[in-house]
């Protein structure tokens, strides 16, 4: 059974062909939400977790995908995200797909077991380089042929793109289970983008505090938090002394949500609600 439900009165199982499906899959989740295009509205939203400390293998996975009744059916486009901690970026200048293990291979290990996947980033022009596990991998495609796999990096980075503004920088932060992301753009110019490894929020504390003070970032400035957080108040209360404008992120485009989304925490699941505006 999911973990969370919520859906619009208008949702109508036989007309998913003029709607478009977001789904975040990897061994901690099935998030998935339903975008209906001819009225621009988010219309659903339902999760799956393992629960505890346990994790799905991609057998069950599977499992999930098959008895779901609105996963298997047809849709209008369908955006498959893919979290992993192992990534790396490289200007479109410089990118030739042909050395993309070479370029994986200076920030990060190629293992037997992995496989290495691109994607296009639009601003700034640029190879999101990212690897995951072959059993996974081969588990997301069968349950899902045909779509292209994104990292969660790319709806991460357009979101922090799109929300980019005056001052010395505009923080983003994401967090997955065992580590976080920090993308960082000023007013022209992704400035920084790396991902930390994380347990805990003091962990989440050092990191952040650490690259405002390495990027001379005045700690006034706004810092959007997003993903799996424990509670806001957690957040707020670890950095209540240092950041006194934190923000939980919220849609970007020209969405949006049925009343009964807007009673969720949405930053929980940002990158499927943003897949829709990923170019």
């Amino acid at each position: 059974m999911p973990y969370l439900e919520l859906f619009d009165e208008t949702l109508d199982i036989n007309a998913t062909e003029n709607y478009e499906l977001a789904v975040q899959v990897s061994a901690d989740e099935v998030s998935f939400c339903i975008l209906d295009t001819l009225r621009n509205k988010f219309v659903m939203l339902r999760s799956y977790e393992p629960g505890g400390d346990d994790s799905y293998k991609p057998a069950q996975i599977e499992a999930i995908v098959k008895m779901d009744d609105f996963l298997t059916r047809p849709f209008r486009k369908k955006n498959v995200i893919t979290p992993s901690a192992k990534s790396t970026l490289v200007p479109a200048e410089l990118y030739e797909d042909s050395r993309k293990k070479d370029y994986f291979s200076i920030n990060q290990t190629i293992m037997d077991n992995e496989l290495v996947l691109v994607n296009r980033i639009s601003f700034p022009e640029s190879f999101l380089i990212f690897s995951l596990e072959n059993d996974f991998h081969d588990s997301v495609d069968a349950s899902f042929p045909g779509s292209q796999l994104i990292h969660h990096l790319k709806p991460l980075i357009d979101r922090a793109n799109a929300g980019k503004g005056a001052g010395t920088g505009n923080m983003f932060v994401h967090i997955e289970r065992y580590f976080i992301n920090i993308v960082v753009f000023d007013q022209n110019n992704l400035k920084f983008c790396n991902t930390f490894p994380c347990r805990m929020v003091s962990d989440i504390q050092y990191y952040v505090l650490y690259v405002l003070k390495r990027l001379n970032i005045d700690p006034r400035e706004i810092v959007y938090f997003s993903g799996r957080m424990s509670s806001r108040e957690d957040i707020t209360r670890a950095f209540s002394k240092y950041l006194p404008n934190i923000r939980f992120t919220g849609l970007a485009g020209n969405f949006i949500l049925s009343y009964i989304l807007g009673e969720t925490e949405i930053h929980r699941f940002i990158n499927i609600f943003n897949a829709a505006s990923c170019e």
